[in-house]
């Protein structure tokens, strides 16, 4: 093993440990999946076995219509505890260098992507070589430029690409977008996203610039961003930002600590949105219309999200939020269902385009203009 890759998976391991440990969730990577024998099943590899793929895994115990198959992985002993734990037999199991291979493999449909940011682009291109479709974890690359060759390379190659926007999917956010289409909210007029958490080990990688590309925008800033445009239903035209940084031993050049960016709208409606990695029990959308206004809090985090209007609670149902993106996936790419939010490879490149325009304005201190396309 070279010292560069060593020293990515040193960075990947470490950086589990700022995620919520598995076992606090209520469901059993055990339980026998109850996947539905009358449909096709969407089978999946998943790329980068860290504390999210995990989530994932466990969550996918109970979708009826996706599988997991297949593992890609640098790290030889994850493969074969996990290809234990998970059902994946041996020739189902790949590295980085060899996972091209699955374009023979017919017990994989789809790769998705759980990897350091900086290495999406690289990663989605050989996955749509290979004949395969693409889930991408967000952000779905490091710059607008690599996001749009992902998108042209899964196009051409003829294969989906899906961002994966858990939120899009969770039944409190569906309840919101539909009393918005209904006009219950009335004219949307303000939009507030806080977004941040304490990073934790400053050695991982999400305050690595040349694997995260940036800091707490790409990572957790992404949900006020992809927030603001599925709250407000439309897409933001300019955008204003300030940047603020007390520690830069950890956050160095090229890695923001806490962003305030603020987001305009055809409508006329505002957006007022924080990013940080600085501070805990940041985690709550606001959006006010002239007739109510619907408060989330927790609004983005694994949940029970909970939400409420001046006339009481939302009062959805919880799910495991990987489990119902996971199983809607495979409804958009077995299916062709078109799902109520769009979760394709433009709207991702759509955020990209937000978040180059933000560190834009923090570079500035000047509004950008923005053409979503």
């Amino acid at each position: 093993m070279n010292s560069s890759r060593r020293k990515f998976l040193q960075k990947l391991t470490l950086s589990a440990i700022a995620l919520p440990t598995i076992s606090a969730y209520p469901f059993s990577i055990y339980a026998k999946q109850n996947l539905d024998p009358d449909r096709p099943i969407l089978k999946v590899a998943l790329m980068g076995l860290g504390g999210y793929a995990e989530r994932v895994a466990e969550a996918m115990q109970s979708c009826q219509r996706a599988k997991v198959t297949g593992l890609i992985s640098g790290t030889p002993e994850k493969l074969e505890k996990w290809g234990k734990k998970y059902g994946v037999p041996k020739e189902s199991r790949y590295n980085y260098e060899n996972f091209d291979q699955i374009k023979d493999n017919p017990e994989i449909d789809a790769v998705y992507i759980i990897t350091p940011n900086a290495l999406h682009h690289g990663q989605t291109l050989r996955v749509a070589k290979a004949g395969k479709h693409v889930i991408c974890e967000k952000p779905m690359a490091v710059s607008v430029r690599e996001g749009q060759e992902m998108v042209d390379a899964c196009e051409a190659a003829g294969v989906k690409l899906l961002i994966g926007y858990r939120m899009r999917f969770e039944p409190n956010t569906l309840k919101v977008h539909a009393m918005r289409e209904s006009g219950e909210l009335g004219k949307i007029k303000f939009f507030q996203g806080q977004t941040g958490f304490k990073i934790g080990d400053p050695n991982q990688w999400r305050v690595d610039k040349t694997l995260a590309g940036g800091g707490s925008l790409m990572d957790i800033g992404i949900y006020a961003i992809n927030g603001a445009r599925y709250m407000v239903g439309e897409d933001p035209i300019w955008v204003t930002a300030q940047e603020t940084k007390t520690n830069p031993e950890i956050f160095k050049e090229g890695v923001d600590e806490t962003i305030q960016f603020q987001l305009g709208f055809p409508s006329g409606a505002v957006a007022s949105c924080l990013s940080t990695y600085a501070m805990d029990h940041l985690d709550r959308f606001y959006l006010l219309g002239e007739k109510n206004f619907v408060e989330m809090q927790p609004s983005t985090n694994y949940g029970p999200i909970k939400g409420r209007t001046k006339d009481g609670s939302l009062n959805q149902p919880h799910t495991v939020h990987q489990t119902t993106q996971m199983d809607e996936m495979a409804q958009i790419i077995l299916d062709g269902k078109s799902p109520i939010i769009p979760v394709d490879g433009n709207v991702g490149v759509q955020d990209m385009k937000i978040i180059e325009a933000i560190y834009r304005a923090c570079e500035t201190g000047q509004r950008q203009e923005l053409d979503l396309g």
